[in-house]
């Protein structure tokens, strides 16, 4: 854990504001702010749990007295690079009552009908919630910029509209907790590699994988203007060295818990007379 007097881990892992990003400053294997290595990262991790239960907990409670604030985590990162695996080990710790995971895919006939963010709205948290995107609305300035699935120019009026739209949430309360994993070419190659060779992990791996692993400088060079133009104090970046899981996996935890302790929800106060209701229910027989 963390000593006193030691930097956040937003601190340590958030993107400059205002500068050009370049991946390849970035050890993905590096783990910043885990000072005494694995063993007492995952100890730590396991005792998270507990924290972060009890505050999402008040949050959720909060919300139902007309707190309007909620979290949401975006998760964003090349294949491999562990958004499932995230949810699972850090969201999986969560009462699933007060959680909404949702993974944007390929959009429908329907979502093409309207303009991009359309769906993204749709998927939001409401009040006292945490939200968990596994891909997320940059999909729209990093596929489609890669794959030149829209012109030019709307990619560049994306960033823009991206901007107004979570300065919008931030207003609205929503605490934004946006997550670059980033796995290194040669990680990625091995964790496909173990997809093909185990069996129970076949259903993970498509042939189209090694497709897109080969754009890897088009989609680094994406990530690099998504990172630099959508970043806001309102709503920073992080990047998060994912190379190595437990650590991937502690850091996200921890910037939640800094976040929600941030936040402090306190569970309402009763509308009702407490002393009243006891005492009438210690009367009946």
């Amino acid at each position: 854990m963390p000593h006193r007097g030691a930097r956040s881990l937003r601190e340590t892992l958030r993107v400059p504001l205002g500068q050009p990003v370049d991946l390849t400053a970035y050890d993905t294997r590096a783990t910043p702010g885990a000072r005494n290595g694995k063993a007492a990262a995952r100890a730590d991790t396991a005792r998270m749990g507990a924290d972060l239960a009890g505050l999402q907990e008040r949050l959720w409670a909060a919300g139902t007295a007309g707190d309007r604030r909620r979290v949401l985590l975006v998760l964003q990162g090349m294949d491999t690079s562990g958004k499932g695996g995230t949810v699972k080990h850090v969201i999986g710790q969560f009462n699933p009552s007060g959680c909404r995971i949702h993974s944007f895919k390929a959009p429908t006939e329907e979502e093409r009908a309207h303009d991009f963010l359309w769906r993204v709205r749709r998927a939001l948290p409401g009040p006292g919630a945490i939200g968990i995107f596994d891909r997320s609305h940059y999909e729209d300035v990093l596929i489609a910029r890669v794959r030149h699935l829209v012109p030019p120019a709307e990619i560049g009026s994306r960033y823009g509209l991206i901007d107004d739209f979570e300065r919008e949430l931030a207003e609205d309360g929503v605490t934004l907790v946006k997550c670059f994993l980033h796995i290194s070419y040669e990680e990625q190659r091995r964790r496909l590699l173990r997809r093909l060779d185990r069996p129970d992990k076949h259903w993970k791996f498509d042939p189209s994988d090694i497709d897109e692993r080969a754009l890897w400088p088009a989609y680094q060079e994406a990530y690099e203007l998504a990172l630099e133009r959508c970043a806001a104090p309102h709503a920073p970046w992080y990047v998060i060295p994912a190379d190595r899981k437990w650590y991937r996996n502690w850091a996200v935890g921890r910037l939640l818990l800094e976040h929600l302790r941030d936040l402090d929800p306190r569970y309402p106060a009763a509308g009702f007379d407490v002393a009243e209701c006891r005492e009438r229910l210690l009367k009946q027989p």
